[in-house]
């Protein structure tokens, strides 16, 4: 018998009872919120094994930093960040792990050679390229655009995770954009 899934209040006071020092809820949360957290990470890293890596990054992340999430806003919102931010990193680590070609070559790759590393996703590498490119001379833009462009939460909510007021969240999204559209049509 399959138990019916914890609906959002019900994970939230699994969450406030896991910040709180519940061992065992801490233990049924990240059971609970699993799934969630791998769906997360498979949108940014699509091979399965790298988001297998990312979300097991992110629940770890989640047990350890529980105490970060203040209970304003929902849990799964909190832990979808958390898992993103996770998925990037993974990106990250694989880009850099990469190999160049020319076995005689050891220096860094421009881009990550497709036989050497699973990261390799299309449209998804062009857009972590264009973020990461975004995010040297302007990192305030990056968070409030993937949340928003590539996981479709609401302005409103944006602004509660990132702490910043509405108006902002939405200027931020729209200069990101702007900065986003040259890299990603530059990129074939």
């Amino acid at each position: 018998m399959t138990a019916e899934p914890l609906g959002a209040d019900e994970i939230d006071e699994l969450a406030r009872r896991a910040r709180d020092g519940d061992r065992d809820a801490l233990e049924a949360l990240l059971t609970t919120v699993r799934p969630r957290a791998l769906n997360v990470c498979r949108g940014v890293l699509p091979y399965s094994s790298d988001a297998e890596d990312a979300c097991q990054e992110a629940l770890l992340n989640v047990a350890t930093k529980i105490g970060g999430w203040h209970g304003e806003g929902r849990f799964t919102t909190w832990l979808h960040v958390v898992a993103m931010n996770s998925a990037r990193s993974t990106y990250r680590r694989l880009k850099n792990q990469a190999v160049a070609t020319d076995p005689h070559d050891h220096g860094p790759l421009e881009r990550p050679d497709p036989r050497t590393t699973s990261v390799i996703a299309g449209t998804r590498l062009d857009l972590l390229e264009a973020m990461e490119t975004i995010e040297r001379d302007h990192p305030q833009f990056v968070e409030p655009l993937l949340l928003r462009d590539v996981y479709g939460l609401p302005y409103d909510e944006i602004a509660r995770l990132v702490g910043v007021p509405l108006g902002t969240v939405k200027a931020q999204i729209h200069h990101g954009r702007r900065l986003a559209r040259p890299l990603l049509r530059g990129q074939e």
